[in-house]
């Protein structure tokens, strides 16, 4: 049995960044990682968006960590010359009964430190944007974009730099908290059976999972997982627009929105398509991550509601993500769950559930957070 000082498990962006901040503060860290190589599930299936901050309840972890991380990300990306561009956000309101909604979303984002929003009539936003249609709009001008897979490199190459090592196809088996730590069982080409000091569990949709796989681990503390499948749908031709589009959010997500990525291709999504019976068991958990056909004809609708240009046969199905979700359909949006050993009792363990967007906008705040309530315990 190998000693380590701590793993992380998932080799996502949450993982990478985890694992960067433990390695930089001096204490040895292996990613354990199931796939081939980091990043292949909901850190690979997302809008790449650089998020302001301003969709989260005042004081929650979402709103502080997604303000603090996204001008963390933004030094990041400057000094690792990852790819990136602050293009601006227009959040748009298609109906004078919608203002009312988008006054709030203002009013929400500047409490919660966000402080460039500006308000604009119809006339001012067509000025910017001729192809958009709508009644008013809110522009964000500190959303970007950014090149998702540069990014995990940039924080796996700090990482590896600090000591850190990734141990790709290595899923976990098991796990048992003892007294002294927590020993993990991994399998995959080299089976390792590891005693760790520190564990981040940074499995996104499969965290659950994870912390019910460590024996000890008091069922009580397992959160209820829920599952959203958000489809995109790619744009075929020249985008009509130089930012980013928003609709007012709607349950469970931000809308069917516009997003760029770094080449000028635009892209449409996601929708909230939410999975009743999704896989079990973190070692034999897959999503259907195909996207239908037939998806693009219910996009249309949504998207000509602030794009009325739109051509019929345009849309394409693209790809599609999986967001793991504290709160149901019917629920109101939950919170980002750090959960330290002040929650669930046992010593050395962050669980981190339900994290979706804006995950990867906050994720070196988040792996500050981690290397604090671990180097706390």
């Amino acid at each position: 049995m190998e000693r380590i000082g701590a793993a992380v498990i998932g080799a996502g962006v949450i993982g990478l960044a985890c694992a960067r901040e433990l390695a930089r503060r001096g204490i040895e860290t292996l990613i354990i990682e199931r796939s081939d190589d980091f990043g292949r599930e909901t850190s690979s299936r997302n809008s790449e968006v650089i998020h302001a901050g301003l969709y989260y309840p005042g004081g929650s972890l979402k709103a502080t960590l997604c303000v603090a991380g996204r001008r963390q990300l933004y030094d990041f990306c400057r000094s690792h010359a990852v790819r990136h561009r602050r293009c601006g956000k227009l959040i748009v309101a298609t109906a004078g009964a919608d203002e009312e909604r988008l006054a709030a979303l203002q009013t929400q984002g500047e409490a919660n430190g966000v402080d460039d929003l500006r308000w604009l009539s119809s006339a001012e936003a067509r000025a910017l944007e001729p192809e958009l249609a709508c009644t008013a709009a809110l522009l964000s001008p500190s959303t970007g974009i950014i090149d998702s897979h540069g990014l995990m490199l940039a924080l796996l190459g700090d990482a590896e730099h600090a000591g850190a090592l990734l141990a790709r196809r290595s899923p976990l088996l098991r796990g048992v908290i003892e007294p002294t730590g927590i020993v993990l069982e991994c399998g995959g080409d080299d089976s390792l059976l590891l005693h760790c000091a520190l564990v981040v569990n940074a499995a996104g949709p499969w965290a659950a999972d994870v912390a019910a796989s460590l024996a000890g681990f008091p069922a009580a503390a397992l959160p209820a997982m829920h599952y959203a499948k958000g489809n995109y749908c790619a744009l075929a031709g020249r985008p009509p627009f130089s930012r980013l589009v928003y609709p007012l959010p709607g349950t469970g997500g931000l809308g069917i929105h516009l997003t760029l990525d770094l080449a000028g291709q635009a892209r449409f999504g996601p929708d909230v398509e939410w999975l009743t019976d999704p896989p079990p068991g973190v070692r034999l958990g897959a999503f259907d991550y195909r996207v239908s056909d037939a998806l693009a004809d219910s996009f249309q609708a949504e998207i000509r509601r602030y794009w009325p240009g739109l051509t019929a046969g345009s849309l394409q199905p693209a790809y599609a993500g999986v967001r793991p979700k504290l709160a149901g359909p019917a629920e109101p949006a939950a919170d980002f769950l750090i959960q330290g050993p002040a929650q669930h009792g046992i010593p050395g363990l962050v669980n981190l559930f339900g994290i979706e967007s804006p995950g990867l906008t906050a994720c070196l705040a988040i792996a500050d957070r981690v290397a604090a309530e671990l180097q706390a315990k």
